[in-house]
């Protein structure tokens, strides 16, 4: 490197775990080693070992530091909740696939049916008894048409116990062949049984004498001019056939095993995950990075966050493209179990490429994405008259409830799309009853007090309202001094209506300046306008989940009053907008709610304290 600010003269040659800290001691990059002394020196050779890409070290890089651990597998452990802890902007983060939709069998039920679930849970199975799982699939739409397809072949039920133990003839699903009808006996339990058994292997990818048998019976009605009649089969076998390719490409074996290709151009890197499980393809799925990363050391941080600390069952074999940095750590932390093979030929070689066609489709789509953010804030800059340097953009949102559990978010978007590690939710506390503009202001002066204290100020501020809004938020700025920082208001397009008897004209989305009196009507189809409302309906949805998230987390005073129910309880706060509000109320303007008696209004006040 050049100019190298920190030594590796007094780092030990143990396991442990390394932290670059820039200027202001800020935590860039986390990683781990088997020797920690020879893994810091290999980024001070970038001649020896390539590294001349790990820019943001040469860059930023004021110093390290370095926790020694006992083992390998501590060292893995450690690197993984610091980077928790920190949140690097340097290193690679997953998501968890817990959300992705699998089919569940209850085999305890006398007619079971297959179930859409989320995850897999082997400890409410072990409790609740027998339960087959299939997936994960990669998709919804997949897995519906999937169970869709599989009622075509094998009529199961598929209504809630609800529907079936109250129903007195059969529905229609039963008269177009899709169901068996056991809610009303049509079928006894163990021939459903067969049906289910039939169902479960069609599912495990054994169709050969279930589709010869369609495929006999739709040729004998074709021979016998029973052309509806073969019809029905040939569809029949159709959807048999998309039910199993639907989850799997098929290899010769029933290895489990995860196969993982990158592909890359620049600091854009997409690494795509096929997974096989039980002979068939279960999931395929791509994660996309904006890193500086070498190739090895990527690879290497995703194997970890994929499969470190338990995250996922580990498979019997891991194909890779190449060699992943700290194999030997890799190994001992994760375990013996997993065999890791870079493939030469063969089957393994072709489903490497095949996941490498994936990554690289996909890589393709994230350039066309980051060039059409990148000529949006292009246009936004234009349009507002921005610093041409425009990078980050932050825009806040209030939410509540009749001025009850006030919320604010923030989200941010940097080169014109989502940065969400700089997302951020706020609890307003200052602020009694229902007051967005007051709410405004101090969530925005919170989040610049702290961005002047951090170094980690935007921008450009949009607020999603008027010139009064825009007023509020420029205070705050002002009082957290950060002057720097452009603020701009975005007031949403209004129809034609009338008020007062005058009409009032319709308009656009308008932004307004600083200063300014008359405010910038964007354009219906600019791009600007675009990225602005995909900023603002961004940091809307953000603060609705979290406002919805701590409405079922907080439980009213007034629920533990005798008396007030939940009907109740909703007309009180609505008509005074918070409990305070009930509490400062008399008996009498308690009265006047409907269902509130004189003598349940003295019984709210006595709980409340009043």
């Amino acid at each position: 490197m050049s100019a190298v600010r920190w030594s590796i003269d007094a780092i030990p040659e143990r396991p442990g775990v390394y932290l670059f800290r820039d200027r202001a001691g800020g935590v860039l990059y986390i990683g781990k080693a088997v020797n920690l002394k020879a893994r810091l020196r290999s980024y001070q050779r970038p001649g020896a070992d390539g590294r001349l890409n790990v820019a943001f070290l040469d860059r930023d890089a004021e110093r390290v530091e370095t926790i020694v651990t006992r083992t390998e597998a501590e060292a893995l452990l450690l690197e993984d909740s610091l980077i928790k802890q920190y949140k690097p902007p340097h290193n690679i983060r997953l998501k968890d696939d817990k959300s992705f939709l699998m089919l569940r069998v209850d085999l305890n039920e006398p007619f079971p049916r297959f179930r859409f679930v989320r995850a897999h849970r082997p400890d409410e199975d072990k409790a609740a008894g027998r339960s087959r799982y299939f997936g994960p699939f990669a998709s919804a739409r997949v897995v519906r048409r999937t169970l869709e397809d599989l009622h075509r072949v094998v009529p199961l039920r598929d209504c809630p116990d609800s529907v079936m133990n109250h129903r007195s003839r059969p529905c229609l699903k039963h008269q177009i062949g899709l169901c068996t009808a056991p809610c009303v006996g049509l079928i006894e339990a163990p021939a459903y049984a067969e049906l289910v058994e039939r169902a479960m292997q069609i599912l495990g990818g054994d169709i050969a004498e279930l589709e010869q048998d369609l495929l006999g019976r739709m040729q004998r009605a074709s021979t016998a001019l029973e052309f509806e009649r073969a019809a029905e089969w040939r569809d029949r076998l159709a959807a048999l056939r998309r039910t199993v390719e639907n989850q799997a490409v098929r290899p010769k074996d029933s290895v489990d095993r995860d196969v993982l290709a990158v592909a890359r151009r620049g600091g854009r890197a997409v690494v795509h995950r096929l997974s096989f499980r039980e002979g068939r393809l279960s999931e395929s799925r791509s994660h996309r990075f904006q890193t500086e990363l070498p190739d090895p050391e990527l690879l290497h941080s995703v194997v970890t966050a994929l499969y470190g600390g338990g995250r996922r069952a580990l498979p019997s074999e891991v194909v890779l493209p190449w060699e992943p940095d700290e194999r030997e750590l890799l190994e001992h932390a994760l375990g013996e179990g997993v065999t890791w093979i870079v493939p030469q030929s063969g089957e393994r070689k072709r489903m490497l490429e095949l996941a490498g066609e994936n990554a690289r489709a996909t890589l393709k789509t994230f350039e066309s994405e980051a060039a059409g953010d990148e000529a949006a804030l292009e246009a936004l800059i234009e349009t507002l008259d921005l610093d041409p340097e425009t990078e980050v953009i932050d825009c806040f949102d209030i939410s509540n409830l009749q001025g009850s559990h006030v919320v604010a978010s923030r989200v941010r978007f940097r080169r014109g799309h989502a940065d969400r590690a700089g997302y951020r939710r706020f609890k307003v506390r200052g602020v009694d009853g229902q007051d967005d503009f007051a709410s405004m202001h101090e969530v925005v002066l919170r989040s610049l007090k702290r961005g002047v204290r951090e170094g980690d100020l935007p921008d450009l501020v949009v607020i999603d309202g008027g010139p009064a809004q825009l007023a509020k938020a420029l205070e705050a700025r002002d009082e957290a001094a950060a002057f720097e920082v452009r603020m701009v208001g975005l007031a949403k397009a209004r129809a034609e209506r009338s008020v007062g008897g005058r009409r009032k004209q319709a308009s656009e989305e308008r932004v307004f300046l600083p200063g300014s009196e008359e405010p910038i009507e964007l354009a219906r189809f600019s791009a600007a306008r675009h990225l602005l409302e995909r900023i603002r309906d961004e940091a809307h949805r953000f603060a609705i989940t979290y406002h919805r998230k701590e409405r079922g987390r907080i439980q009213s005073r007034l629920d533990s009053i005798p008396g007030v129910g939940a009907v109740k309880r909703r007309a009180l706060l609505v008509r005074f907008g918070s409990v305070q509000g009930v509490a400062g109320a008399s008996v009498e303007e308690l009265a006047t709610v409907e269902g509130i008696s004189p003598d349940l209004a003295t019984e709210i006040l006595r709980h409340l304290g009043a």
